[in-house]
């Protein structure tokens, strides 16, 4: 899947507008189970809750974990999405979905498998990478999609959300965007002498 050079924003960048975006509205789920999501990812594997696939088959959690790899993956800043456990964090939302999202996802792994067997005579897993990338590069900017892919960029354009949420839910993520939360600072200084001088004010009494 090629960058938008054009559009002038990386594709990192994208997905870092797109992970900060409640998604729990436009898909249907409700802020617990959100949360409940969001710390399972912010646990460490030993103190995470039972993760074994609620939702996925065996079959699509193989095509999610190399799909969102394709969307978000290691870099010289922060590790992949799988690594993130971003695979982990939509099985547990989807298992606790509405039923139309439910059956969108089933349907968009399904259309993915089918578009790949129609172009290389194999699903999306035992497609070469390069070949991967050709489907998704025909899906990832619905300005530039042909009609007959509107499926595939329906799903794509969901899948990818819920990928950045995922990723940019996790400790991984929020190390990924230099978020650091409500941390004490012991180097803080105050306001600037100049920033002072530009608002009018001082510390004097």
């Amino acid at each position: 899947m090629s960058d938008d050079s054009n559009k002038g924003i990386s594709r990192r960048a994208a997905l870092k507008l797109l992970g900060a975006v409640p998604l729990t509205g436009a898909l249907h789920w409700t802020p617990d189970a959100f949360s409940r999501a969001t710390q399972m990812l912010q646990q460490d594997d030993a103190e995470a809750p039972d993760t074994k696939r609620k939702f996925f088959s065996a079959h699509e959690d193989a095509t999610v974990r190399i799909l969102v790899d394709l969307i978000i993956p290691r870099d010289d800043r922060s590790g992949s999405a799988t690594e993130a456990r971003v695979p982990e964090f939509m099985d547990y939302m989807l298992a606790e979905a509405s039923e139309r999202n439910r059956v969108e996802m089933h349907g968009g792994l399904a259309w993915l498998d089918t578009e790949c067997r129609k172009r290389f005579s194999s699903d999306f897993v035992k497609s070469t990478d390069t070949q991967r990338k050709q489907v998704l590069d025909d899906i990832s900017w619905p300005a530039r999609a042909r009609p007959e892919l509107s499926h595939g960029v329906q799903f794509f354009n969901s899948f990818r959300d819920l990928t950045a949420s995922g990723f940019f839910s996790s400790q991984m993520g929020w190390k990924d965007v230099r978020y650091i939360g409500n941390v004490f600072n012991p180097n803080w200084n105050g306001c600037p002498p100049e920033a002072l001088r530009q608002l009018g004010v001082s510390y004097d009494s």
